[in-house]
Formats: C-alpha cells, sequence, structure tokens
C-alpha cells in the first residue's frame, strides 16, 4: 500500500481480528440524498498474485445513513488509485470529512477460471 497524495491515510485494521482495512476519504465532501459519488482516496495498494480485492460497505454507515459501496472489485493487476463509488440511499444529504473511514478493503482468493458461452 502506498500515499499517492501527500495527506493519504494507508488503510488500517480496526482490530487483530478484523477481516478487512478501512479505507478514508482524502478530502471533504457532501452526497445528495439518491445520488452517488466518486470519493477519492489518495492511495494504490498492489495485490498477490491470486488475489483481488473486495470494497465493501461500513455496517454503520449503511444502516445509520444508508451509505453503501457501489462497483467493488479491484483485480491484482490494479496498481492505480483506489476511488470509491459511495450511493446515498437516504433521504438527507450526507457529509463527510477528510480522514473518515468510508469503507472497507477485504482481500480475498481468486481462481483463474474462464467462462464459456453457450452457441
Amino acid at each position: 500500500m502506498k500515499r499517492l497524495q501527500q495527506h493519504a491515510i494507508i488503510p488500517t485494521k480496526g482490530s487483530r481480528m478484523a477481516a478487512g482495512h478501512d479505507i478514508y476519504t482524502l478530502k471533504d465532501g457532501t452526497i445528495a440524498a439518491q445520488r452517488q459519488m466518486l470519493v477519492d482516496t489518495g492511495i494504490a495498494i498492489g495485490l498477490p498474485s491470486g488475489t483481488y480485492g473486495r470494497l465493501g460497505a461500513r455496517t454503520g454507515m449503511a444502516s445509520k445513513h444508508g451509505i453503501v459501496v457501489g462497483g467493488g472489485v479491484i483485480d491484482a493487476e490494479f496498481t492505480g488509485e483506489i476511488k470509491v463509488i459511495l450511493w446515498n440511499n437516504g433521504n438527507t444529504s450526507y457529509e463527510f470529512k477528510a480522514g473518515d473511514r468510508i469503507e472497507q478493503l477485504m482481500v480475498e482468493k481468486s481462481t483463474n477460471t474462464r467462462c464459456h458461452a453457450n452457441r
């Protein structure tokens, strides 16, 4: 994991047994009700071969404010900035500040299988 921006926060685990790493916002922002926003994190990651990253909503944000993560898969070869699509399913705007935890990153094993279309 590396910082791409000076004020970016490297992902952390909330506890030794936590399943995912907390991902933090780079800037302040507001997501209007029933809208989405692409949120900068200022970080990049390198994933081991045979894995992928899965972005997941933070339970408190989802249950209290209706904020969920759109998209959500980071392929092992992706090395660019992690940006998070947040959806506000609530009826009021949601404000966040730089440095707020906005989602979780789980690193999971993947199999490299091929899909074949029926013809």
